[in-house]
């Protein structure tokens, strides 16, 4: 049988999995909330293709800040200037980002910029390239020797292979991963974009990303929503890597798109973040 007429059989396998659930209660209620943040998020895209969300520069005193700013820079200066960098997902903007970035700062976190790619972007590979790049600028214009990255989706895909295949573990500390296709995701072979083709669960990146990564020093955080609509099925947005950190959080009735803005998810990884020593336990 020819290689279309697998990927056509696998596309269908996809969609029989996606199928036999998309009535279930919590599936629907993942639908609605889903729709409420897409609509929010469609009237804030338009400011993200016109202007760079502009980095928030590191800020080690006390004056102005609230008492859980405070908080955060008297338990953990380390914590508090350690840079972050928010990046998004495939035929998206930093904009996904925005409330991500208030409760950040509110935490007490100001060193934020994000990292942003076309998405015509082509290959993963490239474009963790340059991600690497933007990281040693980052570094260097702070001074931090270390750096986290938060990714959504195809962000997280490109951040874990900086990390894990390119020696980022050097610069990133934590990386944190929302609804990101580690595992491949059969929804991908319903279009022959190369990009997309690169997040199938046989490509030659996820089996690059399979190979041995010995000492890697990372920790990993990803979250997996039980009703993700782009990761098919929803458990391969975990981590399975004998070589890597990684906790993997299930969350409950959360939509692909609205992971970023979704209030619990944002609430454990502040908490992640302001306890660079403190690891979560591993879930399924």
């Amino acid at each position: 049988m020819g290689s279309w007429q697998d990927e056509v059989r696998g596309a269908l396998d996809g969609l029989a999995y996606g199928a036999r659930s998309a009535l279930s209660p919590s599936v629907l209620h993942g639908a609605a909330v889903e729709l409420g943040w897409l609509t929010t998020h469609l009237a804030m895209y338009p400011l993200g293709l016109v202007s760079r969300s502009p980095a928030l520069p590191a800020r080690l005193n006390l004056t102005g800040l609230g008492p859980v700013q405070r908080g955060l820079l008297v338990s953990d200066i380390q914590a508090a200037g350690t840079p972050i960098l928010l990046a998004h997902g495939i035929i998206d903007n930093h904009t996904v980002f925005a409330m991500m970035r208030r409760h950040l700062v509110r935490r007490g976190f100001s060193s934020i910029h994000t990292f942003s790619y076309s998405p015509l972007t082509l290959d993963v590979r490239r474009t963790a390239e340059r991600m690497g790049r933007e990281i040693e600028a980052i570094c260097e214009a702070s001074g931090s020797d270390q750096i986290h990255v938060i990714g959504h989706s195809l962000g997280g895909l490109i951040a874990r292979y900086y990390i894990q295949r390119l020696g980022g573990d050097a610069r990133v500390h934590s990386c944190v991963t929302l609804g990101t296709p580690h595992q491949g995701t059969l929804a991908a072979k319903l279009l022959p974009w190369p990009l997309v083709k690169q997040v199938r669960p046989d490509s030659d990146l996820m089996a690059e990303l399979d190979e041995p990564a010995p000492g890697c020093r990372t920790r990993f955080v990803a979250f997996y929503s039980d009703v993700d609509q782009l990761i098919v099925p929803q458990r391969r947005a975990r981590i399975r890597h004998p070589d890597l950190v990684a906790s993997n959080v299930r969350v409950h009735g959360v939509g692909h798109l609205s992971l970023p803005f979704h209030g619990e998810v944002v609430h454990r990884i502040t908490g992640v973040l302001a306890h660079l020593d403190d690891e979560e336990p591993k879930t399924a």
